[in-house]
């Protein structure tokens, strides 16, 4: 471990405090002024809160994803080969192979091909809205990208409302704070979800589809392939993470826009404005908050000496207003351009459906201000949690 520094985060941070949870910034602020990198005695990792120095922790390749096991091993072996077998937690060589077999299906002119029916699902899900006040998380923001990444999947629609209890039991394991009923919450979704997986892949090694499920089972670079665990690993992953960035930054933007004291007009027909909206969203209430690297050597790193198994992590709520890289960094601006946000990481782990994630947003943003261009927050409820960060409820009224 090293040596403590003369700054605890735990005296600015404390992520067992609901209020602070529920608007971190004041305390990132204060912390990232007093330190842009400091030891939290509580969590026992470095936290990384400015921005050059959250993108240096991204991108120094002496860090690494380094998954730990839970244990006993004998009650977490689902949950911890869908983690161990993942992009997401795993290094090179593995992670270039893993990357390499599934990147063609996130690039950006496939993705883009996905528009039309994006449009039309969205369109769908507006034309079902209740007269009235509605739920924006409930009615709109969470179904849609559960519906595309589903789709685009090859998930059956009578399956679909699996995917979001599955994976929000999943990631309630990232959390600071999280109980034994989480816990077995966690082993429970991790069984029920890779054993779907496996049935489904099952299915279309027999009678193969046109979707990416399909696409993950026969692929091949050369003589390689996904092993089994590789495939499920990988297909969970993609419907979790798949919808998660969409679901919360559209929430989180939309909020974030519609309580702004200075809320501006945005021109929906314009296609780079409504494209700056949605980087703002990510920036000003980004969706995930912490992403955590481990030393694989002793390296110095942001100044601090680090020994191998020492853990750094960066946050990028804090690093996406700070202040040295964004003007006014606390104030919503619809225009902000340039926006060089890390909502999406960076390095070789930035995530890999960041451009369909984007064309989501645009989409869900074009539509749903084409329809109700004067919407209003009527309530607003939080999740308690930090490291993914997001609304349970947001309900707006359509007129002013």
């Amino acid at each position: 471990m090293p040596t403590q520094p003369p700054v605890d985060a735990a005296d600015f941070l404390d992520l067992t405090d609901p209020e602070t949870v529920a608007d971190p910034y004041p305390h990132l602020a204060t912390l990232r002024s007093a330190a842009p990198v400091a030891w939290h005695s509580g969590m026992g990792v470095w936290l990384a809160t400015g921005h050059a120095e959250a993108g240096a922790v991204l991108r120094d390749r002496r860090l690494g994803r380094v998954f730990g096991p839970r244990t006993p091993e004998a009650d977490w072996d689902t949950f911890n080969w869908l983690h161990a077998d993942s992009i997401l937690d795993s290094e090179p060589p593995k992670h270039t192979r893993l990357r390499r077999l599934v990147a063609g299906a996130f690039g950006r002119g496939h993705v883009q091909r996905l528009a039309p029916r994006i449009e039309e699902l969205a369109a769908g899900l507006l034309a079902d809205l209740p007269d009235g006040e509605f739920d924006v998380i409930e009615h709109y923001a969470e179904p849609l990208p559960v519906l595309v990444i589903a789709e685009l999947l090859g998930v059956p629609e009578a399956d679909r409302h699996h995917l979001r209890p599955w994976s929000q039991a999943i990631v309630r394991m990232y959390e600071v704070g999280r109980t034994q009923a989480d816990e077995a919450a966690a082993r429970e979704a991790a069984g029920a979800f890779a054993a779907y997986v496996e049935a489904l892949a099952a299915d279309r090694a027999k009678a193969p589809g046109d979707d990416l499920l399909t696409d993950l089972v026969t692929a091949r670079d050369g003589s390689d392939r996904l092993s089994a665990h590789e495939l499920v690993a990988t297909a969970v992953l993609l419907l979790n993470a798949g919808h998660e960035a969409s679901v919360n930054g559209f929430g989180n933007g939309l909020h974030s826009w519609l309580t702004a004291p200075d809320r501006q007009a945005l021109d929906v027909a314009d296609d780079a404005a409504v494209a700056r909206m949605v980087e703002e969203f990510l920036r000003h209430d980004s969706p995930l908050h912490l992403f955590e690297r481990t030393a694989k050597e002793p390296a110095e790193v942001v100044g601090i000496a680090l020994q191998p198994g020492d853990k750094v992590a960066a946050l990028l709520g804090a690093a996406n207003r700070d202040p040295s890289v964004f003007a006014d960094p606390d104030r919503f601006d619809a225009s902000r351009d340039p926006n060089p946000h890390l909502a999406f990481g960076a390095g070789i782990h930035f995530c890999i459906g960041a451009p369909l994630a984007r064309l989501e947003l645009e989409i869900s943003v074009r539509t749903m201000l084409s329809r109700f261009p004067d919407l209003q927050v009527v309530e607003a409820r939080r999740r308690p949690t930090f490291v993914l960060r997001g609304f349970e409820q947001l309900v707006v009224s359509p007129r002013a």
